[in-house]
């Protein structure tokens, strides 16, 4: 009797624990999304980039945010960040250091580390930070990471507002070897597909999404050799 109860309180904790850290999640993933950036960091981009409206400011605030979300739904492991002018936001942003901490500590309970990315090479399995970066953000916005026909916000808004400095992504590896104007690089070429077989992060219970409503369309080539570049990238320190 003292056995069976000891595994039915055992039971109980996991689940409680369980439940516990679902709730835990969804709280920062809210945090996250109802986050108002410190007053004057959307203007000091603005002096870098005056181009860009207030419309076009809050757009920016938005693909950063998506951006913190992939870290936290895919577990604090490495992710790289695509967007140029989204890296510059994350820049000025950092240099609030108060800010930034206490909102690091409420979203992953951890600092997010700010460090430099490399480009998505021929070795699928040495760009894992990008490609992380893809899946989760395409399933944050319901898009068939492996089939997409269109870009989640953090790919496309170098290419939106044609920043000099930018990163340009296609979903479709055939618009991208039809398009000889500019880098353009590949959606298909995050999740694989190439001599190394596809590439697919598996269980995304925990990150909230699901690829049940995601946008479908025709199958992507991943066989270019072609690379993606990101500006940065991000990484997590308990210690910190």
């Amino acid at each position: 009797m003292p056995i069976l109860m000891t595994i039915v309180v055992l039971l109980l904790s996991l689940s409680l624990l369980f439940v516990w850290m679902r709730w835990r999640r969804a709280a920062q993933a809210d945090y996250i999304r109802s986050y108002m950036f410190p007053p004057g960091l959307l203007e000091r981009l603005h002096k870098q980039r005056p181009d860009l409206s207030l419309k076009d400011q809050h757009l920016l605030a938005r693909a950063l945010r998506q951006f913190f979300l992939v870290y936290l739904k895919c577990g604090y492991k490495h992710i790289a960040m695509p967007s140029q002018v989204v890296d510059e936001l994350w820049h000025e942003f950092i240099l609030y250091t108060k800010n930034y901490e206490q909102f690091c500590k409420k979203a992953f309970g951890r600092y997010m580390h700010h460090t430099p990315a490399a480009v998505l090479g021929s070795n699928l399995r040495n760009n894992d930070g990008l490609r992380r970066t893809w899946w989760f953000a395409c399933l944050e916005e319901n898009i068939n990471p492996r089939r997409a026909t269109r870009l989640p916000l953090l790919f496309a808004l170098d290419a939106k507002w044609n920043i000099a400095d930018g990163f340009r992504y296609e979903p479709d590896c055939s618009a991208l070897r039809a398009n000889a104007d500019g880098t353009v690089y590949c959606g298909g070429d995050f999740y694989g597909g190439g001599s190394d077989g596809p590439y697919d992060f598996g269980d995304t219970t925990n990150d909230g999404g699901s690829g049940s409503n995601a946008d479908s369309g025709s199958s992507d080539s991943g066989n270019d050799s072609s690379g993606c570049s990101g500006g940065c990238s991000g990484g997590c320190s308990s210690g910190d």
